[in-house]
This record gives structure tokens, C-alpha cells and sequence, in this order.
């Protein structure tokens, strides 16, 4: 199971759900009477999604070398079990196409129970996993946008969709949160990995740009993920409550000013990349919770 279950990257599939939480306190704030059923295969399909593109990555990392000359953190760099079982492999390559099979079919299943509409978030969805690791991660503006479309709008309005047959304003407002988020999330993990991305033919922005200017632009995207519940809230598609989501703007403020200080030093940067997952966790929570609470 380890050989299984490394590739997977467990931990971090906790991230999903908080995704498709938004989308379903979204959908509950439209008044929508929300099923079941609908949720557990949203959320089987979701989790089945980020284990294949996670499990492909790994795949493919290990295949051209890029995981045995990383330096591993608690938060990029691979989980090692490839390297310590090289003949497991194939069982990686396995779990992301099955994976990614489930989550087509409980896709394919909505569009035909629920509605064509949702078939262009899918087909982008399924690009992404299939083209990340190979080719998204060669092309810098592609690599950083990517991430957060993924977890941001196309699980948020995917959810959304599902759950009311049709796409709003405060879906797409909301899927912006963790759009933002996630995008940033995996642009600070690739800092430690800068040096040895280089030898496989990456060409992301810290890559491009060095650590340092890319620190600017994490502090961007940051800042820019609790714009969208000021604008939702003055347009009136979201209630007071979503400045629940607001109480992780002192941690995020803490985190943009050790990234900023630590851009360079791997050991020093660890401890706020930690802080970078929990701000991307619990502000869409605080977000879902809020529009659950008014609803």
C-alpha cells in the first residue's frame, strides 16, 4: 500500500474538499436543495481527479530522474517511495489512469444526469491532469494559472453546476478565492526545486524570474484571493458572513513577509510554505462556512 498510497500524496488531498465545500455553500446560498448523493460523487470524483494528477507527476518525475536529484520538503520534492522501490512504477502510472477513469466516468455521469454545460469544465479538467507534468510545466504563465483553475473554477462552478443545473456570479466570485490560492500554493513549492527542475527542462517562474521577484508575485496572487469576497460582497451576490473568511489575513501577512525575507533559504522558507497550506485550507472553509451560515 505505501507504494500506492506515496504517489497518491495523501496529505494533501484534504485540499479537495475545501474546494467542493465552496461550491456547495454556493450552491446552498442560491437556495438550491442540495443531495447526498450528488456531494459523495462530486467529492469521489474531485479526490479521484487530484490523486491521478498527483500520482502521474510522480510517474513522470521519477521517470526522468527529476525526483532522485530533488532535495525533498514537507511540501514538494516527490514522496520518495519510487526512488526506494524503482520496479513499483508501473503501480504509480497504474493509480493515476484508473483515477482518472472514476473521475471521467462520475463526470460523464452529470453531463448526461444534470447537463451538457458541464462537459467543457470536464474536458479542460482532464487536459490539465493529462498535459500537466509533461508540457504545463514548461510554459511559466500556463504553469502558474493552471493549479488554481483546476481547484478554483472548474471544482467550484463543476460543484455548483451539479447541484443546481446552472452556473451564477457568486459561484464564479467564490471559485476565485481558491483559484488564487492554489495557484500560489504551488508557486511557492517550487522554490525549493528550482535547481534541479532546470535539468529536466521546467521553465516555470521561479525558473524564469528567480526567487526573489517571484516572492512579488506570491504576494500578489495572496493579496488577490480576498479581493474577490470585497467585490462579491459590494455587488451583493455575497452576505456579510463571507468576511468570515478574512480571519486568515494576519497569518497571510506573516507569510508574505517570511517568504519575502527567506526567498532564497530553503530552510528558513519550510516553516511559512506550512503556513501557505494552512491559509490555503481554512480561507475557503471560513469562506463555505459563511455563505452556509446565511443561507
Amino acid at each position: 500500500m505505501k507504494y500506492i498510497l506515496g504517489p497518491m500524496k495523501v496529505p494533501f488531498l484534504i485540499l479537495t474538499p475545501m474546494c467542493i465545500l465552496v461550491g456547495i455553500s454556493t450552491a446552498m446560498w442560491s437556495g438550491a436543495h442540495v443531495n447526498a448523493i450528488s456531494i459523495a460523487l462530486i467529492v469521489v470524483g474531485a479526490v479521484c481527479s487530484h490523486i491521478s494528477v498527483n500520482a502521474l507527476n510522480e510517474y513522470y518525475d521519477f521517470k526522468s530522474g527529476l525526483d532522485s536529484i530533488t532535495e525533498r520538503t514537507p511540501f514538494s520534492g516527490g514522496s520518495g517511495a519510487l526512488q526506494e522501490r524503482p520496479d513499483k512504477a508501473g503501480w504509480a502510472l497504474a493509480t493515476g489512469i484508473i483515477s482518472l477513469a472514476l473521475c471521467f466516468s462520475i463526470g460523464m455521469y452529470f453531463v448526461f444526469t444534470v447537463g451538457i454545460l458541464l462537459l467543457p469544465l470536464g474536458l479542460l479538467g482532464i487536459a490539465l491532469i493529462v498535459f500537466y507534468t509533461q508540457w504545463i510545466t514548461k510554459r511559466p504563465i500556463i504553469c502558474l494559472v493552471a493549479p488554481g483553475l483546476a481547484f478554483g473554477p472548474l471544482m467550484v462552478l463543476g460543484t455548483h453546476f451539479v447541484l443546481t443545473g446552472s452556473y451564477s456570479w457568486t459561484a464564479f466570485a467564490a471559485s476565485l478565492v481558491p483559484g488564487f490560492l492554489v495557484s500560489d500554493l504551488l508557486l511557492l513549492n517550487q522554490f525549493p526545486d528550482v535547481e534541479a527542475d532546470k535539468t529536466v527542462g521546467r521553465k516555470h517562474l521561479p525558473i524564469l524570474l528567480g526567487r526573489k521577484n517571484v516572492a512579488r508575485i506570491y504576494i500578489f496572487f495572496l493579496a488577490s484571493s480576498y479581493l474577490p469576497i470585497f467585490v462579491g460582497y459590494t455587488l451583493g451576490i455575497f452576505p456579510v458572513h463571507a468576511f468570515m473568511a478574512l480571519a486568515t489575513v494576519i497569518l497571510a501577512i506573516q507569510t508574505s513577509r517570511g517568504v519575502m525575507q527567506y526567498s532564497d533559504e530553503m530552510k528558513n522558507l519550510v516553516p511559512y510554505m506550512g503556513k501557505n497550506v494552512i491559509i490555503n485550507l481554512v480561507t475557503p472553509a471560513l469562506l463555505a462556512i459563511g455563505l452556509m451560515i446565511a443561507s
